[in-house]
């Protein structure tokens, strides 16, 4: 049961005070008791609290037992008088294994036990009983009944551990999906600076990788606090700060005040690569942005999550490039994150960067606004904004804005009048087009005899880089230019190269003329500013038929020098031209393409290796290298076979039939760990037979408490491009029987979107999913099977 918009801006209408006081006792492996007191004043009336799925409740108000209508989802509180109220809710709930609610996890190399409460969108009901929504924010004051030798951490400072309980201060207003408590025997680093407590936490058995890493992680958490207490007049509004590596969380970190967790695929095993330290430090800086943009100043409604994600998406790329010293973050972002939001804004299901809050009528909605609008255009939009106004204008809005509204809730509204108000320029004007309307504009070059001119196609106000080579794509110059209603003319730049945007400022679309693009085309991998190729790489991989693109790459791909656009490069072609477009026939031979592309050639830069050698390991059909790679765990060339690459190797090995049960199960047992226990699951579900399809697919639909990560697992392994025919019959039985799976909650209902068919279908496969859709099909699959229809048709694809 949904909360509507209607409903919350009733019950925010009404209540106001609310407070909570929640104990939650642990110790039991096979539930969990939540005892919790909710203050409140209220107007008087009717209205109710959530609780989702309890095994047992008892309710007290004002101290006098009530036998509540309790429907398994709300608790009804009818009749209130005027004033403060307190309804205590004692509660009986099972442990979940897909992130939504308190989670369990038992770790199969140590055999300890976690738990933990990652909440967000709709989630805090399923710990507690609660008013769960984001304009009710209240004070929080926890304790914990857990195992005592255990590490407990939530969001406020650990005031008590004795004997088994474990208390916290009382928190300052924060709305209850930001809520956070983690427990289980982890491995801490602690540490205070400026005065405050900080930590960074993992499970026991990821000691060795936390204290490999302990020293670059306190580095980067420090630069960015200092940095964000010099740019935010508003001190750090929290009395502690600790990170933790959790396992099994629903998506790459979460900004609980105080207490920030993140996907433990940041703490990679054995081999660091640049990309993983440049991902991690723009994570811990957009989630340590979000202390002040999204949880000291919090939405009304979901239809402002752009507010939070935009924001903190902007502010974690910048901030790891020009603050924490990880240049190429924003070459990752131009080629790895901002061509799916050009993507995303092409399909029917593209919304505003901000959309009102009717076109957000319920919190199922809601849950499918988090996407690529909300984070890779809206990162890029906002900054757009700040390249517009200039940052000191922006910052003091900001500034304003965030001291105007702490610890309470803000609008799109609220942010404009104080960014209004810090400059000079049409804020609101260009709000109207960048923010409420979808859709990007198209930055065209054409010829004036040699003169680049430079038009805009749509109705956005751009200011952008741009750049000039040589017809050889030698470095001329570049400048920042505003480009709107009137072509722009670039008479110094006659007879050159001429590429806009080049540095990625804005989001449009880039159309280059022919004389540009041939030279682009030709010596792509030449230039040399990776930012500049990123955006280009972009650009063609885009426009390009599928015949140019695979030759695009077999050209261009052996010569590029940067690790990450090797590694985008490999993903758009495989996630999108392969999976997506190509006929079926044509797929082997792209695999071989694409395979030849990644050849190492005696490669002395390991992390080109690295990028090189996964893309080989996801395409070649040459068993003999495999298997020799894995018998002597390295490639030819000596580099080491760390353990995601290792697990590639074997997934392959299997797709192809040069690997078997026994030999999977020895694998397995010769890694030990959770993340080799999946990689296992993958491996076992790729055998190309009707017996490994039919377990994986028994597994992943016939077992209701199957895990996120393990139903991922089995659909990594069921669907494989190389084996067409054999998983053919899975693709209508996936249509049948996933939308009854994803009742169960949203995370999970997005993993089965995501195990959406990963290969070409046919037209009659894709109508049954048009056929299917047309019935009752939950909101989050329905939004992940009209993107895939949209990206497997021409018009959303434009090559």
């Amino acid at each position: 049961m949904s909360l509507t918009l209607d409903e919350a801006r009733a019950r925010a209408a009404m209540l106001s005070e609310v407070s909570y006081d929640l104990l939650l006792d642990v110790t039991s492996p096979d539930a969990f008791r939540s005892r919790v007191a909710v203050r409140f004043r209220t107007n008087g009336g009717d209205t109710f609290i959530e609780l989702h799925q309890a095994e047992s409740v008892d309710v007290t108000l004002d101290g006098a037992t009530v036998v509540p209508a309790y429907d398994g989802h709300r608790i009804p509180l009818d009749g209130l008088a005027p004033g403060v109220h307190e309804v205590v809710v004692d509660a009986r709930l099972r442990y979940v294994t897909d992130g939504e609610g308190l989670h369990t996890f038992t770790d199969p190399v140590d055999g300890e036990r976690y738990v933990g409460g990652y909440l967000g969108l709709d989630i805090t009901q399923r710990l507690f009983a609660c008013f769960d929504q984001l304009d009710l924010k209240g004070p929080i004051t926890l304790n914990v009944i857990a195992d005592p030798t255990w590490t407990v951490l939530s969001n406020g400072l650990s005031t008590v551990a004795d004997g088994g309980r474990f208390g916290f201060a009382t928190t300052r207003p924060i709305a209850c999906d930001l809520f956070a408590v983690v427990a289980g025997p982890y491995h801490s680093v602690r540490w205070e600076h400026q005065g405050l407590p900080m930590g960074w936490h993992a499970r026991r058995s990821l000691a060795a990788e936390l204290e490999r890493d302990a020293a670059e992680l306190r580095r980067v958490t420090e630069v960015c606090f200092d940095h964000y207490a010099k740019i935010f007049s508003e001190p750090f509004p929290f009395d502690s700060y600790d990170q933790v590596f959790v396992p099994e969380l629903n998506w790459g970190a979460m900004e609980c005040p105080g207490c920030v967790t993140f996907n433990e695929f940041m703490l990679p095993r054995e081999r660091v690569t640049d990309d993983d330290r440049r991902r991690r430090a723009m994570v811990i800086a957009h989630e340590m942005s979000h202390m002040w943009f999204g949880d000291l100043v919090s939405p009304v409604w979901w239809e402002d999550a752009w507010l939070n994600e935009s924001f903190a998406d902007y502010m974690g790329f910048e901030v790891a490039e020009t603050v924490a010293g990880y240049a190429g973050t924003r070459v990752s972002f131009e080629a790895a994150y901002k061509p799916g939001a050009f993507l995303a804004d092409r399909r029917r299901s593209t919304h505003p960067v901000a959309p009102a809050a009717e076109d957000v009528p319920d919190v199922d909605t809601g849950t499918t606004i988090f996407d690529a609008i909300s984070y890779g255009k809206g990162n890029a939009v906002v900054r757009q904004l700040v390249t517009w106004l200039g940052t000191a204008d922006f910052l003091a809005g900001v500034n304003t804005h965030l001291t105007r509204h702490r610890f309470a809730n803000a609008t799109l509204e609220d942010l404009l009048s104080a960014l209004d108000a810090a400059s000079p320029r049409d804020v609101r004007g260009w709000a109207e087009v960048w923010l409420r309307q979808s859709g990007h504009d198209t930055i065209r070059v054409s010829r004036s005899g040699d003169v680049p001119v430079l038009t805009r196609d749509g109705v956005r106000p751009h200011r952008f880089t741009v750049a000039a080579y040589s017809p050889s794509l030698e470095p001329v110059g570049s400048r920042l230019v505003d480009l709107a209603d009137e072509p722009l003319e670039l008479p110094e730049w006659a007879g050159l190269v001429v590429v806009p945007n080049a540095h990625g400022e804005t989001f449009a679309r880039i159309e280059l003329d022919p004389f540009s693009y041939d030279s682009v085309a030709r010596s792509l991998a030449d230039l040399p500013d990776p930012l500049v190729r990123a955006v280009l790489w972009a650009m063609v991989l885009d426009q390009v038929p599928p015949v140019s693109h695979l030759d695009l790459l077999a050209r261009q791909l052996p010569r590029e020098s940067s690790p990450t656009l090797v590694s985008a490069a490999l993903d758009r072609t495989l996630n999108n031209l392969v999976r997506r477009v190509l006929p079926p026939a044509d797929v082997p031979a792209a695999l071989e393409v694409v395979a030849a592309a990644c050849a190492l050639d005696g490669e002395a830069d390991e992390q080109r290796a690295v990028a090189l050698a996964r893309g080989l390991a996801r395409t070649t059909s040459d068993t003999v290298l495999l298997r020799r790679w894995l018998d002597t765990d390295a490639t030819d060339q000596g580099l080491a076979l760390d353990p995601e690459l290792r697990w590639a190797v074997v997934h392959r090995l299997a797709e192809l039939g040069g690997v078997e049960a026994p030999e999977i199960e020895a694998e397995r047992l010769r890694d030990g760990t959770a993340a080799g226990d999946l990689g296992a699951v993958t491996a076992l579900a790729a055998r190309p037979t009707v017996e490994a399809k039919s377990a994986a697919w028994a597994a992943m639909t016939e077992d209701p408490d199957v895990s996120v990560r393990r139903f991922r697992a089995l659909a990594a392994g069921l669907w494989s491009l190389s084996q067409r025919e054999l998983v053919a019959p899975y693709v209508a039985a996936y249509v049948a029987v996933t939308p009854s799976l994803a009742r169960r909650g949203s995370a999970f209902a997005a993993e089965v979107g995501r195990a959406f068919p990963a290969l070409p279908l046919t037209d009659e496969e894709l109508e049954l999913v048009r056929d299917a859709l047309r019935g009752d099909v939950p909101a989050v699959l329905r939004r992940y099977w009209e993107d895939e229809l949209d990206d497997r048709t021409a018009g959303a694809v434009s090559f």
